[in-house]
């Protein structure tokens, strides 16, 4: 399956509706140029002052399986299962300190604006990827020497859209499901806190 598009209320760029988080990726590997054209959409995001905090690690097991298999070790045994075939890790990090040294109170605002960026890059070329928080910060730290002022934010699965039939029972029928929002009312406000916007 390739295609969930969600179910709006009203019409949204098929860019953004189209956009889904499939568990069901092939082995194929990434080429060099759609990973460079993902990092490329993200380095232009909007950032506050144009500090730019966001810094992606990139683990591409086809080039570096070594490397690769450090950051696979960090996932929640849950994703592991699904991410076995996954050619493509990115790390999402954020740089919390500003130039002169203070905190950067948007820095992961701005990381997840570069994020979504590059999702979409991902999905305009056909691509599949999927945001994890399900994974150990502390041990990928370590792993990969990440200095102190450094937000670990996400991990993201990068490839090809798979074959759900791959997936154990359970993630096959999740895959299978629609996807589903909260209402609009209960996220977004108009005129004061916890008035729905209508």
């Amino acid at each position: 399956m390739t295609a969930k598009p969600a179910a709006t209320e009203v019409d949204i760029h098929e860019l953004l509706a189209g956009r889904w988080s499939p568990r069901a990726f092939s082995a194929a590997p990434l080429s060099r140029e759609h990973l460079h054209s993902l990092l490329e959409a993200a380095r232009w995001a909007p950032s506050s002052s144009n500090l730019q905090p966001w810094r992606f690690i990139a683990f591409d097991r086809h080039r570096d399986e070594a490397a690769f298999q450090r950051a696979f070790e960090t996932l929640a045994p849950s994703n592991r299962t699904w991410n076995v075939r996954v050619p493509v890790l990115v790390c999402v990090t954020a740089s919390t300190l500003t130039p002169k040294g203070d905190v950067s109170r948007t820095a992961l605002y701005d990381t997840g604006a570069a994020a979504m960026a590059l999702v979409l890059q991902a999905h305009a070329l056909g691509l599949a990827t999927h945001q994890m928080g399900g994974f150990d910060r502390d041990a990928f730290r370590a792993a990969f020497e990440i200095p102190p002022e450094v937000e670990i934010i996400a991990m993201v699965a990068v490839g090809h859209h798979g074959d759900a039939n791959l997936l154990d029972d359970a993630l096959r029928e999740r895959e299978a499901a629609p996807r589903a929002r909260k209402a609009l009312g209960e996220t977004s406000f108009e005129g004061a806190w916890g008035k729905g916007f209508e």
